[in-house]
Order: structure tokens, then sequence, then C-alpha cells
């Protein structure tokens, strides 16, 4: 019963063409350009905020490795 399912569930590069058209479809030729840019915006923004919220992890991961060193020292 499943095999006959997914045999018409696109796969690949259908799903991606049909993507793009519906997304032609709802915004529009001429939006697609301004949704692309402010996509790659808001994943930078993101990668930012990762990628400070690694380092600020390692900080606070590097205060507690330190403490514990002192206490044992003790």
């Amino acid at each position: 019963m499943f095999e006959t399912i997914t045999n018409f569930i696109p796969q690949g590069g259908e799903i991606v063409i049909i993507v793009i058209v519906i997304g032609v479809l709802i915004f529009g030729a001429k939006k697609i350009p301004e949704l692309a840019k402010t996509f790659g915006k808001a994943k930078g923004e993101f990668e930012k905020g990762k990628i400070e919220g690694d380092k600020e992890l390692k900080e606070f991961k590097g205060e507690i490795g330190s403490k514990d060193k002192e206490t044992k020292s003790d």
C-alpha cells in the first residue's frame, strides 16, 4: 500500500521545480529577488548569532573549568 503512495510523491529535482513554480505563483516574479535578499540577510544574521553564542559558551565553559581547578587545588 505504501509503495503505491510513495510512487506519487515527487522526489529530487521535481520537488525543487514544484517549489519554484509555487513561489512564483504566490509572490510574483518581481518579488522573488527581494525575498531571496531578505532570506540571505536573515541567514547571515543567524550565522553571526550562532557564532557569537558558541563563543560565549566556550568562554563560560572556560570560566567554570578554571573555577573547578581552583577549588580542587585548595
